[in-house]
């Protein structure tokens, strides 16, 4: 996704400096509609296209679960975990558990 801005920001109380970055993400909203609609997983197979998720997301969903970005399995219960919450239903394709 292509960043639109980044801004640096300095917290006195923390004594810390914050990188603020802004990322536009239509054109992957915009994939994932086109594709939803397009019947991306009309195919006779048990795998199915859950979702496209931005980079930027996947860096800060690992990073505020504290897991390491090696570990696997951990990922991918955050990644599971994010998708099935509801928040984040534009990036979805397929709408079913799993």
């Amino acid at each position: 996704m292509p960043k639109v801005g980044e801004e640096f920001l300095y917290d006195d109380v923390e004594d810390k400096v914050i990188v603020k970055k802004t990322f536009d993400d239509t054109a992957e909203l915009e994939r994932v509609k086109q594709i939803a609609n397009s019947g991306g997983n009309s195919f006779a197979s048990d795998y199915k296209f859950v979702g496209s998720v931005p980079m930027h997301l996947i860096t800060d969903w690992i990073r505020e679960a504290g897991v390491d970005m090696t570990d696997h399995n951990a990922v991918q219960e955050v990644m599971k975990k994010k998708l099935l919450s509801g928040e984040f239903d534009r990036l979805r394709v397929w709408k079913g558990k799993y």
